[in-house]
């Protein structure tokens, strides 16, 4: 379980998170986190939060959003916030580290979600794009469909699918979360 404190670092992505605030410290109205994401190419996939606003406050080097299909560029000093069920992405497209915070309001289960994603980075069992296989993937998203959906295909006809693979992957042996 993720505490105050706590350092992760993404294998694949180079991105650093530290906790500052846990669901634990705030009775889950907030996550609070500072991150480090190095220059990269790499894209996360367009996605959205149902339930949760999501925050960035840049303190150092720039993103950029792309959020409800627009463009934003966010450098030291601006603050990006993204209302509940906006599909959204970002990654840090200048020449240096960005630093940033980021929020999520309420914190639900996000920190055991990043923690799942950095886990699976660690032991080499995410794809190019930063995916795990179809059946992790339908556990995981079914696991923290309140906390992240993926903005395509359509969430009900995404959700069905997952839960025909959820027993297989079940009988496989993968899980809902890692820690």
């Amino acid at each position: 379980m993720i505490k105050k404190g706590d350092t992760m670092v993404n294998v694949r992505t180079g991105q650093k998170m530290t906790f500052l605030d846990t669901w634990a410290e705030t009775n889950g109205t907030q996550l609070k986190t500072e991150c480090i994401s190095p220059v990269t190419t790499e894209r996360e996939k367009s996605h959205y939060h149902p339930y949760q606003e999501n925050r960035f406050t840049v303190t150092e080097g720039q993103l950029l959003f792309t959020i409800d299909g627009k463009q934003q560029l966010a450098l030291a000093g601006d603050i990006v916030s993204i209302p509940k069920n906006i599909p959204h992405s970002f990654y840090n497209s200048g020449q240096i580290d960005a630093h940033y915070i980021q929020e999520f309001f309420p914190a639900l289960k996000i920190d055991s979600l990043f923690e799942s994603f950095f886990v699976l980075a660690k032991e080499g069992k995410l794809n190019k794009s930063g995916t795990p296989n179809i059946f992790r993937t339908a556990l995981l998203l079914l696991n923290f469909e309140k906390e992240i959906r993926l903005a395509a295909p359509n969430w009900k006809v995404l959700k069905v699918f997952f839960m025909v693979l959820a027993p297989i992957a079940r009988l496989m042996g993968y899980k809902s979360f890692y820690e």
